[in-house]
């Protein structure tokens, strides 16, 4: 669950961000690392620099302080000290105590700033030099090498020398070398962000052109230039898109181009129907039968051409993502994979879409199922989708209709239960079936608990226009039945011996 919510925010980013993360994500680390050990480096100098004044001054010191301290005469010393500390702004204090631990001298700096806690000490020896004026047969000597002068005898400690140093002038030192090593990491580091963001979008543009390309398809808008900029898979997609689009909109210009020729022809033969109102009912019925066989043609069409193309688009997106899963793994050509996926999910979606506009065109399921399973698939299907609950009932055999009465009486179920999607917003309607074999009629009753209108007032709708010619052509009737806030009945009769269609 953890690393799920630590993956969100990942999974959100575009890949031009991702890149630049996982470009700058080690040359951050590095900067830090970098700038933390410089930092430790010049803090550990300053400190072995003060150690290393601070024991070779205590040592000269003592060195040289043996007389003052025993003679008593510290007037030179303090000179001598004074001296030291002044031109030194790195020592803080020196103190000179004798063998008992009482202090003797002490010179404090006056431009050092702080102390450290501790002092470096050497002790003040006393030393006796052993003289020996004559040689070994009585004769003074003047001089002698110097591997046989005398040697020099340590006896007490007489005093020490305690050196205190003042950490704040190497400090500033190595603050300014540390400040002008931080620039110069910075600037390395804007430039290692300028380079990453300049990578990043010389690989998203093409994709980001590419996602761009595909929404304007699935938007409708088949003809999209997309012009190859760039080479491996990316150009090979590029070009893959181009190619369907020229496909799509071939496709969808045949097919536009016919559907307007045989909407004139049916919009000529309809006119040419409402001229005499005795061949009414003739005509509807013959262009009912029209549209049905050209929806049928159409939904042959739509099938056989636009969803083969889209399986060779879903085809060539699944060459894409292997030529990617062949490739050297990397961040870049993992999000290739996955925009190829991606393209085989839309693929599949535009297929899906392409059948379901077949399937509204012609409902292959009034074939296979008759017209009481298509109407129980149909209302399974709206009640999956929205949230008004629907119920069906029916009553006799309905195998022995006839396929025009069938496709007409699902037609009219169809055009009923989408005007309640639409206008009712109802929670709950019923469909009915029934045959009557006493009176020889097909009863089909829409009720639903939806907000109603008021049949005086209101105008019918296009759909309740389409509702009663195809009732109307049939010889049937039908009864609309609402008021505000009560819901709407929609009853219809249709006779089971339909007149011979006009060829």
């Amino acid at each position: 669950m953890n690393l799920r919510r630590i993956l969100q925010p990942w999974r959100s980013w575009s890949i031009g961000l991702r890149m630049a993360f996982i470009t700058m994500l080690p040359v951050v680390f590095l900067f830090t690392s970098f700038v933390w050990y410089s930092w430790y480096a010049h803090r550990a100098q300053v400190a072995e620099e003060l150690a290393e004044r601070g024991r070779i001054l205590a040592r000269a010191l003592a060195e040289t302080s043996e007389y003052n301290v025993i003679s008593g005469n510290l007037t030179d010393l303090r000179l001598t000290i004074n001296g030291l500390v002044q031109s030194d702004k790195s020592i803080f204090r020196i103190d000179v105590v004798d063998a008992h631990g009482k202090r003797a001298v002490r010179v404090t700096s006056e431009s050092a700033l702080d102390a450290e806690p501790h002092y470096y000490e050497a002790p003040i020896r006393k030393q006796v030099v052993w003289i020996n004026l004559f040689s070994d047969n009585g004769i003074p000597h003047v001089s002698a090498s110097s591997d046989t002068r005398p040697p020099t005898l340590t006896t007490e400690v007489v005093g020490a020398v305690r050196v205190t140093m003042s950490p704040a002038h190497l400090l500033a030192k190595q603050t300014r070398r540390f400040q002008v090593e931080v620039a110069i990491a910075a600037l390395a580091l804007a430039a290692s962000g300028v380079l990453a963001w300049v990578l990043a979008r010389s690989l998203t543009l093409p994709l980001r052109d590419a996602i761009g390309a595909l929404r304007e398809i699935r938007g409708g808008n088949f003809r999209v230039a997309l012009p190859v900029t760039t080479g491996g898979e990316v150009g090979e997609l590029q070009g893959s898109i181009g190619e369907m689009s020229v496909a799509l909109d071939q496709s969808k210009q045949d097919l536009e181009n016919k559907v307007a020729a045989r909407t004139r022809d049916l919009l000529a033969s309809r006119n040419e129907a409402l001229r005499a109102d005795a061949d009414k009912r003739k005509l509807i019925q013959k262009v009912n039968s029209i549209i049905e066989d050209e929806r049928k043609s159409i939904a042959v069409e739509i099938h056989d051409e636009l969803n083969a193309s889209l399986i060779a688009v879903r085809l060539e997106a699944q060459s894409i993502g292997m030529l990617a899963a062949k490739a050297v793994a990397s961040a870049e050509v993992e999000e290739i994979r996955a925009k190829a996926q991606a393209i085989t999910r839309l693929a599949l979606d535009l297929y899906a879409n392409g059948r379901r506009l077949v399937r509204r065109l012609r409902p292959e399921v009034l074939d296979m199922l008759g017209l009481h399973g298509a109407v129980e698939e149909m209302l399974r299907h709206y009640d999956s989708g929205s949230g008004c609950r629907f119920a069906f009932h029916s009553e006799g055999d309905f195998s022995r209709l006839g396929n025009e009465l069938a496709i007409s009486a699902y037609r009219i179920v169809q055009e009923a239960l989408s005007n309640v999607m639409k206008h009712a917003q109802a929670s709950n309607a019923e469909v009915t079936l029934a045959l009557d074999d006493a009176h020889e009629v097909l009863r089909i009753v829409v009720e639903d608990d939806g907000q109603g209108f008021d049949p005086a007032v209101s105008s019918e709708g296009i759909g309740i226009i389409g509702m009663r010619e195809r009732v109307y052509a049939l010889h049937g009737t039908m009864d609309v039945r609402s008021a505000p806030r009560r819901g709407t009945t929609v009853e219809i009769t249709l006779p089971l011996t339909s007149p011979t269609p006009v060829s």
